[in-house]
């Protein structure tokens, strides 16, 4: 694993990762010395496959001074997938595949949706006032994007044309986490996968997990049907790439074994699958 469990996310690791370089601009929102708007986890990977995750971190860039938020919120699920960005760097090491994550968190804005989406920067999360998303005006809003949306985003498009350079149609993993209760009702999943035309990758996951006696959501808590999953939408299932979104719920891996178990399951499922030659095509060719 390229760093320890409980390590600050951002935090710079000699030859595990490359880290984004901070936006340059005349009122930069990355402060001096602090980690760029992303991160690759083992960049020289050999497996056909790019891991990303988008909630990886809570951080919130000096700058905006935490958003006007305490601890107590920044550490809730509003702020970060907790657990995905460790189980996805855990991934990346047992499948020997790059990972992108993003370094700031989902309230700064949200690189898991469309920037026209009403979602995408948010002044009330869960409940949660977020003083420093109240009143933002367009040219606010767009400066987030183009300092943390944008760069996240081209990492992985350049991770894809480094695949497709070389002839590779590779598959493209997405990880997540989701609160085990939510409006006062308990979810009875483990793990959900989400998808949506595409079953090269979810059905036999769901079929291996499930082997194993795990309550494994399909489509729930939430669905691969909807346009709020970005990232997959725009990436990897516009372009015929097999592809999946995994969901895991926070109590499973908030904490380093947790974290241990989840990745071990996950990567073992998923190591069968990739070893499937004929995974390797756009969805659709012959």
């Amino acid at each position: 694993m390229s760093r320890t469990a409980g390590t600050m996310p951002g935090v710079r690791e000699p030859a595990a990762r490359e880290a984004g370089p901070a936006a340059h601009q005349h009122a930069p929102l990355i402060g001096p010395g602090e980690p760029g708007p992303f991160r690759v986890v083992n960049s020289q990977g050999r497996a056909r496959l790019l891991l990303v995750c988008d909630h990886a971190s809570n951080r919130i860039p000096a700058p905006l001074e935490n958003l006007g938020l305490d601890e107590l919120a920044l550490g809730r699920h509003i702020a970060c997938d907790i657990g995905a960005g460790e189980v996805t760097e855990r991934l990346s090491q047992r499948l020997d595949a790059p990972a992108v994550l993003a370094s700031y968190s989902r309230l700064v804005v949200d690189c898991n949706r469309g920037l026209s989406d009403p979602t995408s920067i948010l002044a009330v999360s869960d409940g949660e006032f977020i003083p420093g998303n109240q009143g933002l005006d367009e040219e606010q809003k767009a400066e987030r994007a183009r300092q943390f949306f944008h760069p996240y985003h081209d990492a992985i498009r350049r991770r894809l044309e480094s695949f497709e350079r070389r002839g590779i149609v590779p598959a493209f993993v997405a990880i997540h986490s989701f609160t085990p209760i939510f409006k006062n009702v308990r979810r009875p999943w483990q793990i959900g996968i989400l998808w949506d035309a595409d079953p090269r990758i979810p059905v036999p996951l769901m079929q291996a997990l499930r082997a194993q006696g795990i309550n494994v959501g399909d489509n729930e808590p939430y669905s691969g049907k909807a346009p709020a999953d970005h990232t997959v939408d725009h990436h990897a299932e516009g372009g015929g790439l097999p592809h999946v979104s995994i969901e895991i719920r926070q109590d499973l891996v908030d904490h380093p074994d947790g974290v241990a178990r989840w990745a071990r399951i996950l990567g073992d499922a998923l190591a069968q699958i990739l070893a499937d030659e004929s995974l390797y095509r756009r969805f659709g060719e012959a």
